[in-house]
């Protein structure tokens, strides 16, 4: 089978492990540079070409879209699956989990649980929009932030105003959440392929911090996730139209709450943590959808 990643860097952990982990399934892989990936698009049909090459003939990509050129490389993406080749993680699934916003209406509309979340434009609004929230501390993030940057713990209502009126001033889009306090620093992280999370890891934030991001210095361990901590977990991925995802919950009072769900998963973190061949089982269940997918079509025609 012919695999493509998605990719801007080679070297990168994750990259480099699903290159790995296809050539020993026996699979031909190649990295490809979205950025370097450039469309012919009409209505007699789709092609791409990559350093002036023509690209064709992949059975299955999978990307590796950083944040920074999600608009660009969701494009592309999006320029493969018309010409035929699946992805475990469609272009749209990608678009709406960038998007803390809807992506949170789209989790809440499905009934699971988050922490509470509100969201507004105009100035003269805030003060009702903290009283709807409740009382600090409170969790403002931008919109489109990644491994915990982005993310601020306000004490007071003047300091969430504060934070607030800088954000707007810089035209930055932002949610305002409540802070979970029996969860003291720590989140657990849920490793979904298909229909079941193959790996779990406990996060804990340093000392003097609150986002347990491994980026910004925080621990992790392998755990076994509950039950209703994987049901949530592949629920989550499910919604949005996820086959591979990192979902972010956080334990608390009433429940796993759902804090983030990640279209482009680091898998260095969660490999050693937890022991488990990830990449291994990304290719596995990539290879499947393919060729399922192409018995379907078979018996389509026949």
């Amino acid at each position: 089978m012919k695999f493509a990643i998605l990719s801007r860097n080679t070297k990168l952990y994750s990259t480099r492990r699903l290159v790995e982990a296809a050539r020993e399934h026996g699979h031909s892989v190649r990295t490809l540079d979205p950025l370097r990936c450039y469309m012919h698009i009409s209505s007699d049909g789709f092609a791409m070409r990559y350093k002036s090459r023509p690209i064709s003939g992949y059975h299955v990509v999978i990307p590796r879209i950083g944040a920074s050129v999600t608009r660009y490389g969701s494009a592309v993406l999006r320029q493969f699956e018309l010409m035929g080749t699946l992805s475990p993680n469609p272009s749209d699934a990608i678009l709406r989990a960038r998007d803390k916003l809807r992506s949170h209406q789209m989790l809440a509309a499905h009934g699971i649980g988050m922490p509470v979340t509100v969201f507004g434009d105009n100035p003269d609004d805030t003060a009702d929009l903290l009283a709807m929230l409740g009382p600090p501390p409170h969790v403002i993030k931008l919109n489109e932030g990644t491994q915990g940057a982005g993310v601020m713990l306000t004490e007071k209502v003047s300091a969430s105003r504060g934070v607030i009126e800088a954000l707007r001033g810089l035209y930055a889009q932002f949610l305002v959440q409540e802070f979970i306090p029996e969860a003291k620093g720590a989140d657990l992280r849920c490793f979904v392929v298909g229909s079941k999370v193959v790996a779990a890891m406990k996060r804990q934030a340093p000392m003097g911090d609150f986002r347990s991001n491994l980026h910004r210095g925080g621990s992790a361990k392998g755990v076994k996730a509950t039950l209703a901590e994987q049901e949530v977990a592949i629920r989550a991925a499910r919604v949005l139209g996820l086959g591979v995802a990192g979902v972010d919950l956080i334990r608390s009072r009433r429940g796993p709450l759902v804090l983030e769900v990640n279209a482009s998963p680091g898998l260095e973190g969660i490999e050693d943590a937890s022991g488990v061949d990830v990449a291994g089982e990304i290719i596995t269940y990539a290879a499947k959808r393919h060729k399922l997918r192409a018995a379907k079509r078979l018996a389509a025609k026949g």
